[in-house]
């Protein structure tokens, strides 16, 4: 049996497609009492993230794969602080 094996190529990165990441279901996602400007895009919203700042889950989803790929690009090159 020789030493050499072949690797497999890693399987491909999921595609983003918005809505998937996150599960607002909980009503404490919503703030009944008024709409504040998103922390992301900033037009109003009455979603509330976990911390409880105002944010529109496909602007928050977004922001979580920018930051995954980031810190995914930041791995690859060395560049982890």
């Amino acid at each position: 049996m020789s030493g050499s094996r072949r690797r497999r190529a890693p399987p491909p990165e999921p595609e983003y497609r918005p809505g998937q990441l996150l599960n607002w279901n909980n009503s404490a996602h919503w703030d009944y009492e008024q709409a504040r400007p998103c922390r992301y895009c900033g037009l109003d919203t009455h979603l509330r993230d976990s911390k409880k700042a105002p944010a529109h889950k496909t602007c928050a989803e977004a922001a979580l794969a920018q930051q995954a790929a980031e810190a995914a690009d930041a791995y690859q090159n060395g560049h982890t602080t």
